[in-house]
């Protein structure tokens, strides 16, 4: 029985260069064509056909690898504290977005936001959880329900990614800001929020910052 071949190294690279081009060039326009992403990988339109049959097809697998790598950050890092869990989401969320914000946007406002939606069926349910543990321990509010908390909580860090990219807000600033409106919606106020973030290092903005 014969073994199936591997991939070409100059094709797998290839392949691996048309996905860095595609991150940076649908970054700077969601729009960018394939004839661009080609270019800026230094190939031709046709060398993009050996690896993927249309740009539909390219943007579905840039945008499920960013979403596993989104999956794999958050979950780095947990806390028994239902609170302080979702604002650690909400950072490494930030973190590992606000680089692509543009790209980020479109994954899950475009047309592909169902399949960046069934990518993120984890993280969603983490925050479900979340809020489900803080309502009944009372740190969270119980004036929403848990399902519609947990989706105004999805929505608020996604409307700061959408501000943070019109406004150009710095990185620091946006990583405080997406914290605070996810406390904010589960029934924080800002001085308990700020009195949050800044008593705990992992919710601190810090530019050098590797996670384990």
């Amino acid at each position: 029985m014969s073994t199936p071949a591997k991939p070409r190294r100059d094709a797998t690279e290839n392949r691996a260069a048309l996905l860095a081009a595609a991150r940076v060039e649908l970054n700077a326009d969601a729009n960018a064509s394939l004839e661009t992403i080609a270019a800026s990988a230094g190939l031709s339109r046709r060398a993009v056909y050996g690896h993927f049959a249309s740009r539909d097809d390219l943007l579905r697998e840039l945008l499920t690898g960013g979403a596993a790598r989104v999956s794999a950050a958050i979950e780095r890092s947990h806390d028994a504290d239902p609170v302080v869990d979702l604002a650690l989401v909400a950072a490494h969320l930030w973190r590992e977005v606000e680089s692509m914000r543009v790209m980020a946007l479109f994954a899950v406002r475009g047309p592909f936001k169902g399949t960046t939606a069934d990518n993120l069926t984890a993280l969603r349910s983490r925050v479900l959880a979340d809020v489900t543990q803080g309502q009944a321990d009372g740190t969270i509010r119980t004036d929403v329900d848990a399902t519609t908390l947990a989706h105004l909580v999805e929505e608020g860090a996604l409307m700061v990614l959408a501000e943070a990219t019109a406004q150009q807000l710095s990185a620091a600033d946006g990583h405080a800001l997406v914290i605070r409106v996810v406390l904010g919606l589960v029934g924080f106020g800002w001085r308990e929020a700020n009195e949050l973030i800044e008593s705990r290092p992992d919710l601190t903005y810090n530019e050098n910052r590797v996670d384990a």
